[in-house]
């Protein structure tokens, strides 16, 4: 999956039904709000709310780190 990807504007977390956010160095999807990462197998996000990952805040400072330089 790449920054450019239309899927993007449309995929939402299925918790918070919020916005999600490309980590393409994880391969994953990153709700910030939850502090929950998705992983993306094969291409294919897996957005069920048993695969999303608990991020520690170390993990979570630097994922909007990432998140603001690639927005930059």
């Amino acid at each position: 999956m790449n920054p450019d990807d239309p899927l993007l504007a449309i995929l939402a977390c299925p918790l918070d039904k919020g916005p999600l956010a490309l980590l393409t160095d994880e391969e994953a999807l990153y709700n910030p709000r939850l502090r929950l990462s998705y992983p993306i197998l094969d291409g294919i996000p897996q957005l069920l709310p048993s695969s999303g990952r608990k991020v520690d805040a170390d993990a979570h400072e630097r994922y909007l780190a990432h998140l603001k330089a690639s927005a930059a």
